[in-house]
């Protein structure tokens, strides 16, 4: 599965997902950390992505829009990237079977 993380989430997550046999990019190092969420949510929905954010704006943009990428909503409250990680890597299964299923806005709390 292919993912684009947010920029209110950490780089890390990239290698992570990497290592579990995904594909991740970041925002940053696409160069578009400071781009309107509408071009970001373009590149996803282009490549096949799966936007991975803690940003409520994408699960709202997920709840309108009648088609577009999948969204994983990250919605931890503060922690470290260390337990964020541990966190993302128990779900992932989960996670990759509910957009395989065809879910379209996952939750992750």
């Amino acid at each position: 599965m292919r993912f684009l993380i947010d920029a209110l989430l950490p780089p890390c997550l990239t290698r992570m997902l990497r290592r579990a046999g995904h594909e991740a990019e970041h925002v940053f190092d696409l160069g578009t950390v400071a781009k309107p969420h509408i071009e970001i949510w373009r590149y996803a929905e282009e490549t096949g992505a799966v936007i991975l954010t803690k940003d409520a704006d994408f699960a709202a943009m997920r709840i309108q829009a009648a088609s577009g990428p999948a969204v994983v909503w990250v919605r931890l409250g503060n922690i470290t990237n260390a337990a964020l990680e541990r966190v993302l890597k128990s779900v992932l299964p989960e996670v990759v079977a509910a957009v395989g299923s065809g879910e379209r806005l996952i939750e992750v709390q």
